[in-house]
Order: C-alpha cells, then sequence, then structure tokens
C-alpha cells in the first residue's frame, strides 16, 4: 500500500513513522522542512494526556467584548478580522454548552490518555528517548479566587481520572523555588511530561523514517486529485503524487485543501508567539503556567521558552510584534528576577483550532481513500503519537481499537 502523508509537522511525521513500520510504503509531502517553521517547531513543549477540558467552556459568552477589545487579553481578535472570525467565534461560543463540553472531553480523553506513555515508546523508537521528560506540569495562582475560575475544570480532569495535586507555597517551593512570591498556590499534575526540543523531535521521527525506508518530498500541494469517488493522490506545485491512501495532516491549512471536495470544516488558526532566552538564570524542571496569563514557561535544550498567546487574525496576516512582547511582561510576572538578554527573535505559528477542541481524525466517509489528521489546536504534541497508534492500523485496514465518530469531518456538516 501507497500512502501519501500531506504535512511533515509532528502529527504527520509520527502518523508516517508507524505507518512504515507496519509495512506501508509511506510519503511525506511539504513545502517546508521537518522540524522547521510550523506550529510542531515552536509549541511550548508540554505533553498534557489529561488535558480534557475544551477552551469553550461554560460562561465564554461574557469573555467575548474582551477578546474582541482588550489587545492584551489572553485571547484577542483584532478589529479588521472581526467579520471574518464572526462565523467560527458563534460556533466558538456555542460549543461552550455542557453537552457538547462533555462530548469533547470524552473524545480527548480517548485520544489523549496514553500520550505520555506513547511519546516515550516513539521517543525510545527513534533513538531520542532523552527528548521527553516526565517531571509533570505545574499551574500557579495568586489567591483562592483565581484557583475558583478553574474549579470546573480541574473537576472535569479528575472525573476521568487525572491526579490534581493542590499545593501551598511551600509545595511551590519545593518542586519551583524560583516562581515570585506573589504565587501562593499550586495545581501539579505528575502525569504529564514536556519535550526538551520540539524541533529536533520533529527532525528526529523524520531521520527515523528515512533509515525505516520512508520519503520525505518538498513540494506545495495545491489539490487532492480524485476518480471514481476515490482518492488518488495529490497535484502539488512540482508534481503530481499518486498515492492508493492520502492523510491530510496539513494543519491549519488543511481545511483550504478539502473545500473543492465539499468540506465546509470550521478550521481557525490561533496564532501563537514564543521567545527562547538562554541566559535567563531559571532553572527549571517542567513547564510552568501562571494560570492568570496563560502562557507556558518550558525549559528547553540550551534555553528556557515563554511561549503562548492566542490571535485569531488569519493565515495570511503579517505576525504581530506587539502582541509578542506580552510575553515579556508575562514572564516578568511569575519570575522577576528572570533575565531576557540574549533573547531570540519572535517567533509565530499557526495552531488549527476547532470550535469544540475536538481534531478531525478518521476516515472521510464520502471519498475513499482519504483520511483526516488535523485540529489538534493547542495540544498538536500531546495528541500526534496518539494520533499515530490509534489512525496507523485503520489506514492499513486492520482491526482499530479505536471509535473514530467523535472526531469524524461530518459532524460540521
Amino acid at each position: 500500500m501507497k500512502v501519501l502523508v500531506i504535512g511533515a509537522g509532528l502529527v504527520g511525521l509520527a502518523l508516517a513513522f508507524r505507518l512504515r513500520q507496519q509495512g506501508a510504503e509511506v510519503a511525506v509531502v511539504d513545502p517546508e522542512p521537518p522540524g522547521e517553521g510550523g506550529a510542531s517547531f515552536g509549541n511550548a513543549g508540554a505533553i498534557s494526556s489529561t488535558s480534557v477540558v475544551p477552551l469553550a467552556m461554560p460562561g465564554l459568552l461574557k469573555q467575548v467584548p474582551r477578546m474582541l477589545l482588550d489587545p492584551a487579553a489572553p485571547l484577542h481578535i483584532p478589529a479588521r478580522y472581526w467579520l471574518r472570525a464572526a462565523p467560527w467565534l458563534l460556533r466558538f461560543v456555542a460549543a461552550a454548552r455542557p453537552a457538547t463540553v462533555a462530548r469533547a472531553a470524552a473524545a480527548l480523553d480517548q485520544l489523549q490518555k496514553l500520550a505520555l506513555e506513547q511519546h516515550l515508546a516513539l521517543a525510545r523508537d527513534i533513538g531520542a528517548p532523552e527528548l521527553i521528560a516526565t517531571n509533570g506540569n505545574l499551574y500557579v495562582y495568586r489567591d483562592e479566587a483565581q484557583l475558583a475560575k478553574d474549579k470546573a475544570g480541574f473537576e472535569l480532569r479528575r472525573s476521568y481520572g487525572a491526579r490534581v495535586e493542590i499545593l501551598d507555597r511551600a509545595g511551590i517551593d519545593a518542586l519551583e523555588p524560583q516562581i515570585g512570591p506573589a504565587y501562593r498556590i499550586g495545581v501539579f499534575f505528575p502525569d504529564h511530561g514536556h519535550c526538551a526540543s520540539p524541533a529536533r523531535y520533529g527532525r528526529a521521527v523524520a531521520e527515523a523514517l528515512l533509515r525505516a525506508g520512508g520519503e520525505i518530498r518538498r513540494d506545495r500541494i495545491r489539490a487532492l486529485t480524485v476518480e471514481g469517488g476515490r482518492v488518488t493522490g495529490a497535484q502539488g506545485e512540482a508534481q503530481h503524487h499518486a498515492a492508493d491512501e492520502v492523510v491530510v495532516a496539513a494543519g491549519a491549512w488543511s481545511a483550504r485543501l478539502l473545500a473543492p471536495l465539499g468540506y465546509r470544516i470550521p478550521l481557525e488558526t490561533q496564532r501563537g508567539y514564543h521567545v527562547n532566552l538562554p541566559a535567563s538564570g531559571l532553572s527549571l524542571s517542567r513547564p510552568i503556567t501562571p494560570a492568570d496569563r496563560k502562557v507556558f514557561i518550558t525549559p528547553m535544550e540550551g534555553a528556557v521558552r515563554v511561549a503562548g498567546t492566542v490571535e485569531i487574525a488569519g493565515l495570511d496576516a503579517a505576525p504581530n510584534e506587539a502582541r509578542a512582547r506580552l510575553l515579556y511582561d508575562d514572564l516578568a510576572a511569575i519570575f522577576p528576577e528572570a533575565r531576557t538578554e540574549g533573547a531570540s527573535g519572535f517567533w509565530m505559528g499557526h495552531r488549527p483550532c476547532l470550535p469544540d477542541s475536538v481534531p478531525v481524525i478518521g476516515p472521510a466517509r464520502r471519498i475513499g481513500g482519504l483520511w483526516f489528521a488535523f485540529g489538534h489546536g493547542h495540544l498538536g504534541l500531546t495528541g500526534s503519537a496518539p494520533t499515530a497508534q490509534m489512525l496507523a492500523p485503520a489506514i492499513l485496514g486492520r482491526p482499530a481499537n479505536q471509535e473514530f465518530t467523535p472526531f469524524a469531518a461530518e459532524r460540521f456538516a
């Protein structure tokens, strides 16, 4: 079987590697080299297996005015993009209904509950076990009032078996003593982990795929080709790529590829930023998130990375440096003594987000041989290895122990 995977982000690469391990002839096609440029390069590095709480939660509607009007809000939509964003935003607000939240949480748990174990296995299989750390994730709060705002999310996580440890200031100091004194309460997730270099992880999976006999092609796919109700490959700028099965794993660009085939998938890019600090003076063991700032501060190879913010402004707008500079304020709030000398230039990437926070994974019901693996939102790194484990056997026609219905593209019809 010849399988073409469109997209060399970590979702596509992990899937291609697992397919090749199981005997398929696999080619990955992307305009950028593996491990460079996209969200798989610039993410916060957290592996959050118990992140079953969708972005849209009850009470979201009252936050919309701030999204629209406050440029420093954790989630912001610039005025020039309001009309374009309106249909997606309406779906996003509607997804905060309790029944939709319950369905999304069940789907995310199904996908991610073994994520850390699956990443440890993938890192071992590609010969880079040192890339995955298992020291948990720490969220910190200034006071009980802040903590109470997240209570529903913690209870939802606990209902799916998450270990959630509430810490006092002494408990915070035992884990990360450099956190500033304004933060008095910690919430520790001991079963989470992080990747020490998402870029090197992507490159290592790509190199392992090549060693196993897979291909990586540089081309920009412009259209999927279909004959007789079945996909036959994809047309790129440089050539046609013939295949028996085609997987769309193109992240935030996936909906554009599928629209000519009649799929109207409400995929929006939530643009995120990061800055790397090679001489921060911080010695951290795990990702840290100040709950009032909505960023991740993560120890990476050779640097501390501050990553976060959400900006809905489309695929084509230039990066917003003012938005990126908020990361320095976020860092100073939790680590007043952190140094920023030698910081890298700001990076911006596109998180592919769906209104209900549930990715599109599985077979296309209307077109034979076409498969989907995109829309993982803020959990692309977390969901990459699990998506590969879930989807590879199904593509190869083998029994699958997962149910694809919650992830179907057709739920948006």
